[in-house]
């Protein structure tokens, strides 16, 4: 998975690109630790439109950023879910741990 870290004002959205899944951690983790380190920084915004595939590993990363973001002061939120990885996390009643946008 490729990830792309852009931060304005008291946003960081990091745009995910690919397959998400458990050889994405080490990458995963160091985007959004440098987003939560960045001050100023009160939303982290995942940018899923061109994620294509995501298993349970996946969902235990996202549990954990959140997590750390709550210990942290910072909201997440999860936005532009489609196809089978919206599905996922609608089975996975996501909708109801974090924000989602359209």
């Amino acid at each position: 998975m490729q990830i792309a870290s852009e931060i304005d004002g008291g946003k960081a959205v990091l745009k995910l690109k690919g397959r998400f899944d458990f050889h994405s951690h080490r990458d995963f983790r160091a985007a959004y630790e440098e987003a939560l380190e960045t001050d100023g920084v009160r939303e982290i915004e995942l940018d899923f439109n061109d994620v294509d595939y995501l298993d349970s590993s996946a969902l235990g990363m996202l549990l954990l950023l959140r997590e750390k973001a709550e210990a942290a002061g910072h909201n997440v939120v999860l936005a532009g879910l489609k196809g089978t990885v919206k599905q996922v996390m609608d089975i996975a009643n996501f909708g109801k741990l974090f924000a989602i946008r359209s």
